[in-house]
């Protein structure tokens, strides 16, 4: 909840464009990729599969996969495999009985999560789970659902098997099998409620009070159809302190991007910019919206009045910050309107920023 485009850094910088900061962490993937393969082993599941977009997001979803490779590695009594989550999402959709423990960015999680309890029959049937190095948080995958508040009609499945994995993270799993169990055979007896009430194979609709009752009722009881569940005892699986120390890279300024807010056309702004070379920074290319359109854009692209310049050494060389200061101080002299700036690393000799497309 803290990373990936849930970290909420958003601006808005001209008068058409907005931006929303992806932010991932190799600690951050570390954690939740190895309590996915934690998790399957303590369940006894036999594959984790990895949903990213690294074919577009290179870095921040090549990040997350390339440590769930590596992790997967230290667990080869785990099938482990990857998915683009579009074509993801899709055979969850279609064919959910093909996976078992999927991990992957929290955005990407938040929607997938929704997709399969539909397949299940609804979105409140799932549970969710936030938990953390120190404290976790259990809750229903639905969230508050205002609309039917107080109405006595919502499904408590939700809750009540967030519930049922809050015992079984602080070991008490016993209870949680004696409650899941209950709840599986209440919905094989056909006791529903509204949001999955179907005249065919339903026997009673119910409401939330009278549907937690029937799971009540049912204690002590397994299902006969529905497979029943078994949960083991012990400890939370813990995974703090277990993420890697990395060696300081070799850090070196090779350029910058410079944002400008801007209305006209790329054939216009590129000279301008050009006339802004010097002290060790070159124009290299323009973009809009992440398309280069200087120099040798497609007349074609539409743009908005936002741009992306990037000012770089000649290949080999670094500069310094006062050179992009100096850089800038140019920039705001021409009455350009500069909105934002990312400096362009090498780290260890890697580049650590994007192309533009069509660069």
């Amino acid at each position: 909840n803290e990373e990936d485009l849930y970290a909420g850094i958003e601006h808005r910088q001209s008068d058409e464009v907005y931006q929303c900061l992806k932010l991932v962490s190799r600690p951050g993937c570390e954690k939740i990729v190895r309590y996915a393969f934690e998790y399957a082993r303590v369940n006894g599941r036999k594959r984790v599969t990895c949903m990213t977009k690294d074919n577009i997001m290179k870095l921040t979803d090549g990040l997350f996969h390339q440590v769930f490779n590596e992790i997967a590695k230290e667990y080869p009594d785990i099938a482990s495999d990857h998915m683009i989550i579009d074509i993801g999402a899709a055979r969850l959709a279609t064919r959910p009985e093909t996976f078992d423990v999927i991990v992957t960015l929290n955005l990407y999680g938040d929607i997938i999560s929704d997709i399969v309890a539909e397949v299940t029959g609804s979105v409140g049937l799932g549970g969710s789970a936030n938990i953390g190095d120190h404290c976790a948080m259990f809750e229903a995958v639905h969230g508050s659902a205002p609309d039917i508040s107080g109405q006595g009609i919502a499904n408590p499945s939700g809750l009540l098997l967030a519930a049922v994995m809050m015992l079984v993270h602080i070991g008490q799993g016993e209870v949680a099998e004696k409650i899941h169990n209950a709840w599986l055979a209440t919905l094989e007896d056909g006791v529903h409620t509204g949001d999955i009430y179907h005249e065919k194979v339903s026997e009673l609709k119910v409401g939330t009070d009278a549907f937690a009752q029937a799971v009540i009722d049912r204690l002590g009881r397994v299902p006969q159809r529905f497979a029943p569940v078994a949960y083991a005892g012990g400890s939370p699986i813990a995974v703090a302190g277990r993420v890697s120390t990395l060696h300081p890279s070799r850090k070196e300024l090779t350029g910058v991007d410079v944002f400008l807010h801007w209305r006209g056309r790329p054939d216009v702004l590129g000279p301008q910019l050009a006339a802004l070379d010097g002290d060790g920074l070159t124009l290299s290319m323009v973009t809009n919206r992440g398309v280069k359109v200087y120099p040798d854009g497609l007349p074609e692209t539409f743009c908005t009045d936002h741009w992306r310049c990037r000012f770089q050494a000649p290949p080999g060389k670094t500069v310094t910050r006062a050179q992009v200061l100096s850089l800038l101080m140019r920039v705001g002299n021409a009455d350009l309107d500069f909105v934002k700036t990312e400096h362009l690393y090498t780290f260890d000799g890697q580049t650590g920023f994007s192309l533009g497309q069509g660069q």
